[in-house]
């Protein structure tokens, strides 16, 4: 199994004045598969933006494979390192083609093969804003399941599997669960936390292990 480690060390981290993660505290191995839970608003979207680069802790610190991202230098490793799928994809404000969002990734080739298992291969030429939530999260899955192919290390996912119906929810799970990654997954489907490892809940942005 693939992948990089993740250690989450004391992070905290703010909106505004508004406390969303208070000293989080978590060690993942390479190739692991983590799944957070809880309700909304408890910080499990922000803690994914730190790990990712995109939310500046206010204390504490995130290593992922032993490097932090305190350089411009260590922030594009970082990206290129970390594969996401975003909570609610944007179709964005241009008319960006399913092919173009593919392409965005860093692997082409890896993304247009996952589309293929996927079932969306077929809409590579419709503008992103006419598919479904469902088309649109397959289309994010795809892409992130090429950067992983690319060389991502770690994937950071927030419900990826919640605009897809029964079937696409375990098809997706599937491709999620046997990706050779460290795996940090925000969900509430209870089939995908069951294929992870361990099961943590996240509540007022504090962290506790549940499985």
């Amino acid at each position: 199994m693939g992948g990089l480690d993740v250690r989450i060390r004391g992070v905290s981290c703010r909106h505004g004045r508004v406390d969303a993660v208070t000293g989080a505290e978590l060690e993942i191995a390479a190739g692991e598969r983590v799944a957070l839970t809880g309700t909304n608003g408890s910080g499990k979207t922000t803690l994914l933006r730190a790990v990712l680069g995109l939310h500046r802790p206010t204390a504490g610190s995130v290593l992922v494979g032993g490097r932090d991202a305190r350089t411009a230098a260590e922030w594009a490793w970082r990206r290129r390192a970390c594969a996401w799928i975003p909570q609610k994809p944007a179709a964005g404000r241009f008319p960006l083609l399913g092919r173009e969002l593919l392409a965005a990734g860093t692997s082409p080739p890896g993304a247009a093969e996952a589309a293929q298992r996927l079932g969306v291969a077929a809409l590579a030429e419709r503008p992103l804003h006419t598919l479904s939530g469902g088309q649109l999260q397959r289309m994010y899955l795809a892409r992130a399941v090429g950067c992983v192919a690319a060389g991502a290390g770690v994937l950071l996912a927030d419900e990826p599997t919640a605009a897809l119906d029964f079937a696409g929810q375990a098809a997706a799970a599937d491709a999620l669960a046997a990706l050779p990654v460290t795996l940090v997954v925000v969900t509430h489907d209870r089939a995908l936390a069951e294929r992870c490892d361990r099961v943590l809940e996240m509540a007022a942005g504090r962290l506790r292990e549940v499985r």
